[in-house]
């Protein structure tokens, strides 16, 4: 995997950052993972997106998560993640359009991020895409059920769990993975790496954050994104975030993905793919984007 290049933040955290794509291209991807996750659930859209549209992306590890510095009581907050996105917008990607792509807790992040900082979404975002993000309610339903699975997962796996993960994927393991997680028929190398991921950021980073749609954000996202390209797609198998609720709230901007859980980047990369494209197009096209 790419070695990140360390993004260095204002309060004197850092952030693991990778880039691929084409550097001057006049537009940017930028991928926001979830809650307990890091960069490496891009891997496959990092690895497809380049060869369909030319295009840069820029994807990092949340603060506490990944390889980036730790997060504290004080900094394990929404806002404070919507901050940092707000300072790779504005320095790590100084020109032209962004085209965040956010799953689950990432879409909170970008939402946050509109409603904090609206001067610089209104200038700087061109679409947003968001891939199984609870939207339009308060849902905290994500920090338990992971909690729990990790515990599981130490118990069936012992305490040299990430040591042991590769080699120790057994029947009970996965059955708890694909539950909560993953949709029909999930590739075995999916169900490792979100194992592999859950584990690296327990207990801290399962203890401290309490990720949740941040009150009003929506509506300023909304507000921000009016007359700009807006998808936000669920898998019909996804147990945390309702198909239903999300089809409501945005009033025909979902979609909905067969078969698929709630790891969409890994579970749907080959769907998601050409709308990232179809929406850097359309941010790139003067008569459909007015920001």
């Amino acid at each position: 995997m790419t070695v990140p290049e360390r993004f260095d933040l204002a309060d004197g955290g850092s952030l693991a950052l990778v880039r691929a794509g084409d550097p001057v291209a006049p537009a940017t991807v930028l991928l926001l993972h979830s809650y307990a996750q890091d960069r490496r659930v891009w891997h496959k859209v990092l690895s497809l997106l380049p060869d369909v549209t030319s295009v840069a992306v820029v994807a990092y590890d949340h603060r506490g998560h990944g390889d980036s510095s730790p997060a504290t009581a004080a900094t394990a907050t929404l806002e404070q993640l919507a901050d940092d996105l707000a300072e790779v917008v504005e320095r790590a990607i100084p020109h032209g359009p962004v085209v965040i792509v956010g799953h689950g807790m990432g879409g909170h992040v970008a939402m946050a991020m509109a409603a904090r900082n609206r001067l610089l979404a209104e200038h700087r975002l061109g679409a947003l895409l968001l891939l199984s993000t609870s939207v339009g309610w308060v849902a905290e339903t994500l920090p338990r059920p992971l909690g729990r699975l990790v515990q599981d997962l130490h118990a069936i796996l012992g305490p040299r769990l990430v040591d042991h993960v590769h080699r120790r994927i057994d029947k009970a393991t996965t059955i708890g993975l694909r539950w909560l997680l993953l949709g029909d028929d999930p590739a075995e190398a999916d169900v490792r790496l979100v194992a592999e991921m859950v584990s690296q950021h327990w207990p801290d980073t399962v203890a401290v954050f309490r990720p949740g749609p941040a009150p009003g954000a929506l509506g300023v996202a909304l507000e921000v994104v009016a007359g700009r390209p807006l998808i936000a797609m669920v898998g019909d198998k996804d147990r945390l975030v309702p198909v239903g609720r999300l089809d409501d709230t945005l009033h025909g901007h979902s979609v909905t993905v067969p078969g698929a859980g709630h790891m969409l980047p890994l579970e749907a990369a080959a769907g998601i793919v050409p709308r990232i494209a179809a929406q850097v197009r359309e941010v790139l096209t003067p008569v459909n984007h007015s920001g």
